[in-house]
């Protein structure tokens, strides 16, 4: 136990320089490589019941804490939050960043455990086994109420293809199935290499028997498959969630099992948590679990192990691999890279909203006094709010290099003391792609923050927060006259504009800000008008 484990150290020559706190239930066996180490003094206690909280150089948690700013002031010696687990909503990650505290996570230790879990649910989905197992329990026995669908043969569409959608894709293999994937990010070569059709969203939907998901929930993911997008899909689909609740609209799925457009859902995780919608599970044809995807002896085992490592690698002073905020700064380094490194992770989600065709090279390029920060870091800011919106698995500053290089992206930092376009500082970062190329230019300016300067060679003026609509167009008279018009008959309110050309009657750019999510109703609409060839939003 962990108490004795903690008396036997206390009886070694080794004095303890280490105290750390496991504020939520873990596994003994995976906390053993600092229950072992005599120079840890590991305490299991809740955080709000513990005393002498100011002594506490780490704390591990799993989601039943929630560390504010408030916490972290009153462990005033805390050097790193340890999540054991993927998500960190429950660690306020920008006062642990300015409070010089590293936050790490186990973003691996789940991975094979939701991979199994998933297959586990089309499984037992289309062999009707829950059904089955309920009904000889009730004493029937109905062998002709509960035929099933065979796998071998069917075409499995895989949304998301991070860690869990590849081992998704070698499962399916097993099962001679044919995988097709949806991935912004998923160039052919690497299809190719895994075995996978990498197809759009409106083909895997439309070819696809089975549909899983494992994208995050983002705006661009959430009510993905909602109302419209399920209205694609092939009738006598079977659609799995284990990954995030909201990706798959609850609402529109209810719609089309009463229509039996849709012959049954497996989910793990809900819109809402613990699930109340009672209409929703007394469809015969829906199987649930509750959030358990990840509920393994051996993941549980994994995380905890994780941490344990990355908590004792960086108190003695060796580098993390998973952290998600700044890994080393000081407080006085990290006021100095702040405004870049927001400025950074924005450009970064512009470009992967912008450029949604798979990736293959991102340039950073840093011109000015910018050039005089550790550059290192706004590179990999940048990284981490490119890859995050369409990656399953968490992705930080520290692991977006390697979460780019297993999805074959390269990227390259460049510092020049020219092409600054009359900034004291620029940031130009370049993004390519098998089709295209997409080019945005950044500054931060002190008394109005950070800027957007330039889109593939339109110069703008625009802060990268808030509701967008990027639209090209053809330089004409009445183009901008049109759009606002559309937009207002869908009450859509323009708050700021910004217009870029590179010569009179050729082609421009609008980028507008608006005070709420354009629908895609609006962006079709938009794309309608002549002059218009393209429209799209953009979250920031």
């Amino acid at each position: 136990m962990i108490e004795q484990a903690i008396a036997d150290k206390s009886q070694t020559e080794n004095k303890a320089i280490y105290r750390i706190l496991v504020s939520d239930a873990m596994s003994e066996q995976g906390l053993s490589p600092l229950l072992n180490d005599p120079r840890v003094e590991c305490v299991q206690q809740n955080v709000a019941d513990a005393d002498d909280l100011h002594e506490y150089d780490a704390l591990l948690v799993r989601s039943a804490t929630t560390v504010t700013e408030e916490l972290m002031e009153k462990m005033s010696s805390l050097k790193i939050i340890a999540r054991a687990g993927v998500g960190v909503d429950n660690i306020d990650i920008d006062a642990a960043t300015k409070h010089g505290i590293v936050v790490v996570n186990a973003p691996d230790g789940n991975t094979i455990s939701t991979a199994e879990h998933t297959f586990a649910m089309i499984c037992s989905l289309l062999r009707k086994i829950p059904q089955a197992n309920a009904s000889i329990k009730a004493g029937e026995w109905k062998r002709k109420a509960f035929q099933g669908t065979e796998l071998r043969g069917k075409t499995l569409g895989i949304i998301g293809f991070g860690r869990i959608g590849s081992q998704i894709a070698k499962r399916a293999k097993a099962f001679e199935m044919t995988p097709y994937v949806f991935d912004p990010f998923l160039t052919k070569a690497r299809a190719e290499k895994l075995g996978v059709t990498v197809a759009s969203l409106d083909d895997v939907l439309q070819v696809a028997d089975i549909i899983t998901v494992h994208t995050p929930l983002t705006k661009e993911t959430k009510g993905l498959l909602g109302m419209k997008n399920i209205g694609k899909t092939k009738k006598g689909v079977f659609l799995i969630n284990c990954a995030r609740g909201g990706i798959i609209d609850e609402e529109a799925l209810k719609h089309y099992l009463r229509e039996g457009h849709i012959a049954g859902a497996a989910l793990d995780v809900f819109e809402e948590e613990p699930v109340a919608d009672e209409e929703l599970l007394a469809f015969d044809n829906v199987i649930a679990t509750p959030h358990i995807a990840a509920s393994t002896k051996e993941a549980q085992l994994n995380v905890a192990e994780q941490v344990s490592q990355e908590v004792l690698h960086f108190l003695e002073g060796n580098p993390v691999s998973n952290s998600i905020n700044l890994p080393t700064l000081s407080k006085e380094v990290y006021e100095k890279v702040k405004p870049y490194y927001e400025l950074t992770k924005k450009m970064g989600f512009l470009l992967s909203q912008c450029m949604k065709t798979p990736v293959q090279e991102i340039e950073v390029r840093y011109g000015g006094n910018v050039a005089d920060i550790e550059t290192s870091i706004t590179t990999r800011s940048l990284m981490a709010g490119f890859l995050s919106p369409r990656v399953d698995a968490g992705v930080n500053d520290v692991n977006a290099g390697l979460i780019a290089k297993e999805r074959g992206i390269s990227f390259t930092e460049k510092h020049s003391s020219n092409q600054t376009f009359g900034y004291a500082n620029i940031i130009h970062a370049v993004v390519h792609g098998e089709e295209r190329t997409f080019e945005v230019h950044g500054t931060f300016i002190k008394e109005y923050g950070p800027r957007i300067v330039k889109i593939n060679g339109f110069n703008v003026d625009f802060v990268p927060e808030g509701h967008l609509i990027y639209i090209q167009h053809n330089d004409r008279p009445g183009v901008i006259g049109k759009m606002g018009q559309l937009l207002a008959e869908h009450n859509v309110n323009i708050a700021t504009m910004q217009v870029g050309r590179q010569e009179e009657g050729g082609d421009a750019i609008m980028m507008v800000a608006v005070d709420k999510v354009a629908t895609d109703e609006v962006i079709e609409a938009l794309k309608a008008v002549d002059e218009i060839h393209f429209a799209d939003r953009i979250e920031l």
